[in-house]
């Protein structure tokens, strides 16, 4: 029999991967062109060529005992030090080898990062919309999911109500920018007042809050802007970062957390995460990408295949007359749903062969979220399904 806490777990299992489901049955009744699946964020776009390169290269070029062998728990120096290089190149960092965990994505890196923190009951806040997995990793190691409501007027962080939430309890705030589910990008201005509060509040109850900053898509934005770096506004941040969506790999499973110079106790940290890289199960990022990474750190996919399916899409929902806050990054929109019962609204979806995941999924009731990495024929073709299900609740 399952334990209690697992059964916990299985029955709050992810909506997103049910409705993905979904789309495989339907796509054997309707074929796969006629059913509009918008509910998995899956890369549609291709890897650089280059990674294939580079993947041949290291196989071709890499000893066996190395490429095969267990590396340090923490990653290969030589790949750290050039994930580090890199970060001081762009964002102007000192950073080392000893600034960077190699881990089995983003995932991953939030995950030894909890369980490296974390005391049974301590909490950690999200902001909604949140990606949905958060709650499960905290529950991980016992920890406590604190939610600060959504702030549906631009769906920046709601900062007004997070002094709030801050208790003695606190360990851990995280965000997510650019945002899944909503494809916002966090400001200065939002990141320079969060760091504010923490500020004031760490000092106030004694301990360090830590903040988090999940990046898998900080590559994936559609604009003439750089994107702030989180730890110049707050000395205690760590970055989780995943090449699942950069270089279009998420099934390899590689990424990296970022440790900054300036965390409170850095030496402690890193040695409390090397152990929880070692003891979670998955013990390594995988040796083959991890010495593709440094071969490959100036590339990227071709964004502007999403900014172009953003575009389109975006441009349909508007048309139609569905209400959208105009996503800057990741490949997500977020529109409100018709009804208030979003769960019910994205079942009635189905009937338009139209799959799309209810906002409550994120922690946010009464919108729904659509994956635009799915082919531009798909979007095309969706729109008369979407103006289908607009009718019916408009009647």
């Amino acid at each position: 029999m399952i334990s209690d806490k697992m059964k916990a777990f299985v029955n709050g299992s992810s909506a997103i991967r049910a409705m993905f489901e979904d789309g495989k049955k339907m796509a054997a009744i309707y074929g796969a062109e006629n059913v509009y699946d918008f509910s998995l964020g899956n890369p549609s776009v291709e890897a650089p060529e280059e990674v294939k390169q580079a993947a041949i290269e290291v196989l071709n070029n890499t000893s066996p005992n190395v490429l095969h062998g267990y590396p340090n728990n923490v990653g290969f120096e030589d790949v750290r030090l050039a994930i580090a290089n890199q970060s001081n190149k762009q964002h102007g960092t000192s950073y080392t080898e000893n600034n960077i965990v190699m881990t089995t994505g983003a995932a991953a890196a939030i995950n030894i990062l909890l369980k490296s923190i974390l005391n049974p009951g301590d909490e950690v806040i999200v902001f909604a919309p949140y990606f949905g997995e958060y709650k499960s990793y905290i529950g991980n190691y016992d920890g406590i999911i604190v939610t600060v409501s959504p702030n549906t007027k631009d769906f920046q962080p709601n900062l007004a109500e997070l002094n709030s939430k801050i208790t003695p309890r606190t360990k851990a705030v995280i965000i997510n920018t650019p945002n899944n589910p909503t494809g916002v990008i966090y400001s200065a201005k939002t990141l320079s007042t969060l760091a504010d509060v923490l500020k004031d509040r760490q000092k106030e109850i004694g301990h360090p809050i830590y903040l988090i900053s999940d990046e898998p898509y900080r590559e994936l934005f559609y604009g003439d802007f750089e994107i702030p770096f989180v730890p110049d506004f707050y000395d205690n941040t760590f970055i989780a970062y995943s090449y699942s969506k950069s270089l279009c790999l998420p099934g390899e499973r590689i990424g990296h957390l970022t440790v900054n110079s300036k965390v409170d106790g850095f030496d402690d940290m890193i040695s409390a995460l090397s152990c929880a890289n070692r003891i979670s199960g998955f013990v390594n990022a995988p040796n083959l990408w991890q010495k593709v990474i440094p071969k490959v750190l100036d590339c990227s996919v071709d964004v502007s295949i999403y900014k172009k399916n953003r575009d389109t899409l975006y441009d349909i929902l508007m048309e139609l007359g569905y209400e959208c806050v105009k996503p800057d990054g990741a490949f997500y929109v977020f529109p409100k749903a018709l009804i208030s019962d979003d769960k019910a609204f994205c079942d009635a979806a189905k009937e338009f062969r139209l799959l799309i995941v209810p906002g409550s999924a994120f922690g946010c009731p009464g919108y729904f979220r659509m994956a635009y990495c799915v082919s531009h024929e798909t979007i095309v073709n969706s729109k008369e399904s979407l103006r289908a299900l607009k009718e019916k609740f408009s009647r």
